[in-house]
């Protein structure tokens, strides 16, 4: 796709430095608590809306302890000054323009319009007083008042089909397919001298016609454009992208250039946050493009009505959507676990569907755990529009995964935006954690073929909060104990392959893999006394918080006991030894990117 060196101003990656450093003032501090609180953005005060810290990091990367915010760090600037702001007020003006104008268009009778419209002021009075609110939060409390007073499902039902249907009967006019189709002989030049490079360049062509589509709000907002001929599709098809995401954008979908031989096209998982309606109808044409190449595309939708924003309901049901996306899955789960997850993503669905979780423009503060997970296990992200180029663009913060956004430039023209993922980011990917596996196995064959015993060791490491070193220390000490007293066996120590960056589901996957292979000898699990040997071999008291306990404390080992009983029932020969089975009943099921059972962070005091 062809760059153009016009104005760039909005694919430049902001670089501004941290509005408010934590720890420096403790009035401070308290307002930056208060922020979270108010926004119903902490998860400790409102536990069911807002995603644990674990589960944010599966999207943020965040640094010094820094809290990620969903908002421009200028709005969160003017926030933290606790000054009169103009530019807070202009957008809370905007947010409330936009509820009245609804108002006004939606209800018909002038008293129940005059009292909605009071009941909308008095509760933007009362939430903009303190200037705390972010104004995308104020406008889902206010659409909710008017949501739950009109009992209107979608008050833009209407119109996101009317704009559906326009792109449609656009995208099958003649002068669109006559245009998309064109071949111009000037387009070779003598440097192709392949089928493959002649191939690249009809990619590249295609795909970039398609883009050049992306921004044209005339398509969905009037009829214009089914008027359009062959010549006017071609004109609009000439003129050049902008941004700094042209080439990385390429280079991440696989697309050759002829003049690039030496890339390799290889398959991608993308997520592809969905915004407008009308727009999106240009968007499943691309993403259809995409799929025809060979990679898998998640479209995230908004989880119920905002405005003209398409959600997860216009999928299934507008009837343009329906039909474009026959063939689709549509994941309905909102806590989606990992390997459900990585179940659905290596299915043969080329195209997937799923809710974000939220009724804003981009908040991964109040995302679902299946949107998070899915971030997480992605090769890149591609945003749509304006609103969501703010929230991943104007701010210091850096995410997980590289980062694309496709939006009008200054000019109206399309401008493809990049920020690249945080250097620091640790992945690990279903084959990465499969390999990881197979190298273990392969260590207890080896074992097994030289006439050792191989065991293995399962033990509390993460179900304490706050005390996986001791853990790592208490199993590794007692393991290399037993390594003294037994002869001829191979112990596999899990603490010994915990590495930074590995969520409790990533070291589950792994293992569940190595204790289904069919080569442990004898699985032992954690006992109290293994705890109290262990510290009396570091000459140390048994700490409280590790009193009484063993595995059956871990949910980890929890998972583990159900595993090992189903393998001693394909292979009787295998031993478990430690506590009894039936006592491993009481840890049910993680925290959200935590390795101890949920329930227990709201009990335990570790911090």
């Amino acid at each position: 796709m062809r760059a153009h060196k016009g104005n760039q101003k909005h694919s430049r990656q902001t670089k501004s430095k941290k509005p408010y450093q934590p720890g420096l003032d403790p009035e401070m501090d308290a307002w930056l608590t208060a922020f979270f609180i108010e926004n119903h953005l902490d998860h400790f005060t409102h536990p069911e809306q807002a995603a644990a810290p674990e589960q944010v990091q599966f999207t943020v990367y965040t640094e010094d302890d820094e809290r990620y915010y969903p908002c421009s760090d200028r709005m969160f600037a003017a926030i933290m000054s606790r000054k009169e702001s103009d530019f807070i007020q202009s957008k809370y003006q905007e947010v409330l323009g936009r509820i009245l104008k609804l108002i006004d268009r939606q209800i018909k009778d002038q008293n129940e319009k005059d009292y909605l419209k009071a009941l909308i002021k008095i509760k933007y009075r009362h939430e903009t007083r303190d200037e705390i609110m972010i104004p995308s939060r104020l406008e889902k409390r206010l659409m909710r008042i008017f949501l739950n007073h009109t009992q209107i499902e979608d008050p833009y039902t209407i119109e996101k089909a009317n704009r559906n249907r326009r792109v449609s009967r656009m995208l099958n006019s003649e002068g669109f397919q006559k245009a998309l189709n064109y071949f111009d002989c000037t387009d070779l030049t003598n440097s192709l001298s392949s089928l493959t490079q002649l191939k690249a360049l009809v990619e590249d062509l295609e795909l970039k016609r398609l883009f050049s589509l992306a921004v044209e709000s005339s398509q969905w907002e009037s009829y214009e454009s089914i008027s359009y001929t062959e010549k006017d599709f071609l004109r609009m098809f000439d003129l050049p992208l902008t941004g700094n995401g042209i080439e990385p954008l390429s280079r991440f979908m696989g697309i050759q250039t002829p003049n690039d031989q030496s890339r390799k096209v290889g398959t991608k998982k993308i997520l592809w946050l969905a915004d407008e309606a009308g727009e999106f109808v240009v968007d499943l044409a691309i993403i259809n493009y995409l799929a025809k190449l060979g990679h898998k595309i998640i479209i995230a939708f908004k989880a119920g009505p905002l405005f003209s924003k398409v959600d997860f309901e216009d999928a299934q049901e507008d009837e343009v959507l329906r039909r474009e996306l026959e063939g689709a899955l549509f994941l309905q789960e909102k806590n989606m676990s990992k390997n459900e997850l990585v179940k659905t993503l290596r299915s043969d669905y080329k195209i997937i569907a799923v809710s974000d979780g939220t009724r804003e423009n981009l908040n991964l503060l109040l995302a679902s755990t299946t949107f998070a997970r899915i971030f997480k296990e992605v090769n890149g992200v591609i945003s749509r529009g304006y609103d969501q180029r703010r929230r991943f663009f104007d701010s210091h913060f850096q995410f997980t995964q590289d980062i694309f956004n496709i939006s009008a430039d200054d000019q109206g023209a399309v401008s493809i935006s990049y920020k690249p993922k945080h250097p620091a980011v640790i992945k690990f990917s279903h084959k990465d954690l499969e390999n990881k596996a197979k190298k273990i196995i392969d260590r207890m064959v080896d074992a097994k073929k030289r006439g050792m015993t191989v065991i293995f060791y399962s033990g509390i490491i993460g179900s304490i909060p706050d005390r996986i070193s001791m853990a790592k220390k208490i199993m590794s000490v007692l393991i290399e104990y037993l390594k003294e007293q037994f002869a001829m066996t191979f112990i596999i120590n899990p603490s010994d392959y915990f590495e930074p960056g590995m969520d409790a589901d990533d070291l589950m996957y792994m293992w569940a893999i190595v204790q289904r292979s069919g080569h442990i000898d004898i699985w032992r699990f954690q006992t109290y006394d293994d705890i109290v040997q262990a510290f009396q071999i570091m000459n140390s008291k048994v700490p409280p918080e590790w009193v009484g306990k063993d595995a059956t404390f871990s949910t980890g080992c929890t998972k583990e006991m159900r595993i090992a009983l189903e393998v001693q029932a394909k292979h009787p020969e295998m031993q478990i030894i430690g506590p009894a089975k039936e006592k491993f009943m009481r840890r049910s099921e993680y925290g959200v990117g935590k390795m101890y059972d949920k329930r227990l962070g709201e009990i335990l005091p570790f911090k």
